[in-house]
């Protein structure tokens, strides 16, 4: 059985497992407290011969929320929100992966959200870049995902879904001025940030603090990341 690689003194809980999905050449499921979500990846496939020849792959992701994931009910459709997140992704995993190794091909990147309670766009990038390296396909590094929230003086890493949504308790009725939303997603071995957005109004020393503490974000998830591909790695090399 497969463990469960937890952060201590940082997150409630963070959980990371490959091999979520038996049919897909590579998965991962990722909990970060209340917030659970699984991908899957599939190919590097061959493309229709009536687009024209790329020397180098091309990564598509698809990301949708469970119906039955958020305090609304989804669409089964994907709606604005779901094809914004999906290209934020491919652009953080297009620097990970080795596209020169695949030609005229396309990777598929299948991300669900079963249970949204913040930090979705984070820990997303984190779990499509764990099922890739799960899949054997050749990438550089890891991208690991960080998300923050800026409610007036207060940073939150990782926050929920109240406090993405600028409240700090259950009460719907709390007015809080809230200021800025900021996800990285950092690839630590090569010390590069391949994704960076940023919603909302912050100034100059606040921008540069924030990054900082997201990174640092970033680099204490890292060692889960690592130590469960190095733990999958083990279980395959133990059943050949």
């Amino acid at each position: 059985m497969r463990k469960d690689y937890q952060l201590p003194k940082f997150y409630d809980r963070l959980v990371c497992r490959t091999g979520a999905v038996s049919q897909a050449v590579g998965s991962a499921y990722i909990e970060l407290r209340n917030t659970k979500i699984i991908c899957a990846v599939y190919g590097p496939r061959e493309v229709a011969k009536k687009q024209e020849f790329n020397i180098q792959a091309t990564v598509a992701c698809e990301l949708k929320f469970a119906t039955f994931s958020c305090r609304r009910r989804r669409r089964h459709i994907q709606d604005s929100q779901e094809k914004e997140y999906s290209q934020i992704i491919v652009q953080a995993l297009q620097p990970v992966v080795r596209l020169d190794k695949y030609p005229k091909s396309q990777i598929d990147i299948f991300i669900t959200v079963l249970q949204n309670d913040g930090s979705v766009l984070g820990g997303a990038i984190t779990a499509a870049s764990v099922a890739l390296a799960d899949s054997g396909i050749e990438i550089f590094d890891v991208a690991i995902g960080c998300c923050l929230r800026q409610i007036g003086d207060l940073s939150l890493i990782d926050p929920t879904y109240l406090e993405e949504e600028g409240r700090l308790n259950n009460e719907e009725e709390d007015e809080i001025v809230t200021n800025a939303n900021v996800t990285i997603a950092l690839l630590p071995s090569l010390n590069q940030v391949s994704a960076l957005i940023m919603n909302g109004e912050l100034d100059v020393d606040s921008t540069q603090r924030i990054i900082k503490d997201c990174l640092e974000g970033c680099i204490r998830i890292y060692p889960v990341v690592r130590e469960c591909l190095t733990k999958s790695l083990e279980e395959k090399m133990s059943r050949n």
